[in-house]
């Protein structure tokens, strides 16, 4: 017997992927497109998060991580249940309206929100099941449901997780340089860092190891130095303060 869903209980999913070649936190998103039946009249046309009903055999963390395997075939990837969206108004908007007729949702629906980080480059959009696209977190495109509100949320507690925690690891490469760390965070942040500052206070931290091989960065220049991120150091640590909460 097929597990039975919760028709009133969804799950939607932020999933996050920074992109170093066009230096941009980016969304991804599926497209949402319905025509009317008599005369092909386009109805709806815009994006949405992915989410589904919860299972009344899974918790809702197994929720989350199967919308994740089933939108990129990833999983133990960093997931944070962050909000409740529970406005009983959030599906009534009129086009909403249509598409939750058409999928046979329930109006009053609550969803709990999570978000996941990743690299763009981990997604294969042509293996995805669904018209999955990226899109940079400031530039998004018309959108349905609430959605623009959880991403904003979302967009908003990766801001602060990232000053007082270890999570912009997640979403940078296993070996990486320290422009490219200090970029990633001057992106996200929206903020300007002073150089010399920002490596001075990298280099402090034990948790950030040089390795022995470089990044060629061009023959006119010399090659840089490339670091890891290494968890069993940083979690051993007493003291885990972030790397620049201090400096911004």
């Amino acid at each position: 017997m097929q597990p039975q869903i919760i028709p009133n209980l969804s799950v939607d999913c932020v999933v996050f992927g920074f992109d170093f070649d066009t230096k941009s936190l980016n969304v991804l998103l599926t497209k949402r497109y319905l025509e009317s039946d008599v005369d092909q009249k386009v109805l709806i046309d815009d994006f949405v998060l992915t989410g589904y009903h919860v299972l009344e055999n899974e918790d809702i963390d197994q929720t989350a991580t199967r919308v994740l395997k089933e939108l990129t075939g990833l999983d133990n990837l960093y997931k944070k249940q962050f909000k409740v969206f529970g406005n009983p108004n959030r599906l009534m908007n009129e086009k909403d309206r249509i598409w939750a007729q058409k999928e046979n949702f329930n109006e009053r629906t609550i969803t709990i929100a999570y978000y996941f980080l990743l690299q763009a480059s981990e997604v294969s959009l042509n293996d995805t099941k669904r018209e999955a696209h990226w899109f940079p977190v400031n530039n998004l495109p018309v959108m349905g449901f609430d959605h623009l509100d959880i991403i904003t949320d979302a967009y908003n507690d990766i801001k602060i997780k990232v000053l007082t925690e270890q999570i912009m690891f997640d979403l940078m490469p296993i070996k990486f340089t320290l422009n490219e760390l200090q970029s990633a965070y001057e992106i996200i942040l929206d903020v300007t860092l002073d150089n010399r500052n920002f490596r001075k206070k990298v280099l402090t931290k034990p948790y950030i190891v040089p390795l022995q091989d470089k990044k060629k960065v061009g023959t006119a220049k010399k090659p840089s130095q490339l670091y890891m991120f290494s968890k069993d150091v940083y979690f051993k640590l007493t003291e885990k303060d972030a790397i620049i909460s201090t400096i911004i």
